[in-house]
């Protein structure tokens, strides 16, 4: 209450007794009278200091949420975990490009079985060995160019494939949309040709 002084100048002592003498009476106890200077920031308010007190606790277990955790890498070789993360995606990714290649070349392959048996190709295997499967596999319209080469290998093999005669020429798809399928063979997903070769 020192700051009471320059307000009450002589009378001071006489106002501090009188607090002085309420704060000591046991009946008041429970409602003691505290005087603080506001501008000197000494008063806060229940619901700040209650704001206060959350964010206090809050923090606290925060801390201790964070020492647990760090507890558990104790012992922990950081770098070693690190490469094994590593060394798991980079598999991951390989096993996918992997995966992925397969599913291309099945589908090639199939583009490839489809235009032969249309072209009426009598084995397959041999007029695939007269086709430049690579440039084929490269194409940006595999359909259409292995349609072409085929019949461009028919003209110079013809005795490796069937007879015009429609009865003697089995009719199958050329590529583009195959049977059972609702889209062409080079616009499926990985996952849309799965499921196609598995029947769903």
């Amino acid at each position: 209450m020192e700051f009471l002084k320059a307000i009450f100048g002589d009378k001071y002592e006489e106002f501090a007794s009188i607090i002085k003498a309420y704060n000591d009476n046991p009946e008041n106890k429970d409602k003691q009278i505290k005087l603080a200077d506001l501008n000197a920031g000494e008063y806060v308010s229940k619901k700040d200091y209650d704001a206060m007190e959350t964010a206090k606790t809050t923090l606290e277990e925060q801390l201790q949420t964070a020492t647990d955790t760090l507890k558990g890498f104790e012992g922990v070789d950081v770098e070693e975990l690190q490469g094994k993360v590593k060394q798991l995606t980079d598999d991951m990714e390989t096993q996918k490009t992997d995966y992925e290649n397969k599913i291309a070349e099945m589908k090639f392959g199939t583009l490839i079985d489809n235009a032969i048996s249309a072209a009426g190709g009598k084995n397959a295997k041999a007029i695939r060995a007269l086709l430049d499967v690579e440039t084929l596999k490269d194409s940006k319209n595999q359909t259409e160019d292995i349609t072409a080469a085929i019949e461009a290998c028919k003209k110079d093999n013809e005795y490796m494939f069937g007879s015009n005669e429609p009865i003697n020429n089995p009719i199958a798809p050329t590529g583009g949309k195959i049977p059972g399928a609702s889209k062409n063979l080079e616009d499926m997903t990985y996952e849309e040709y799965k499921d196609y070769r598995q029947g769903k």
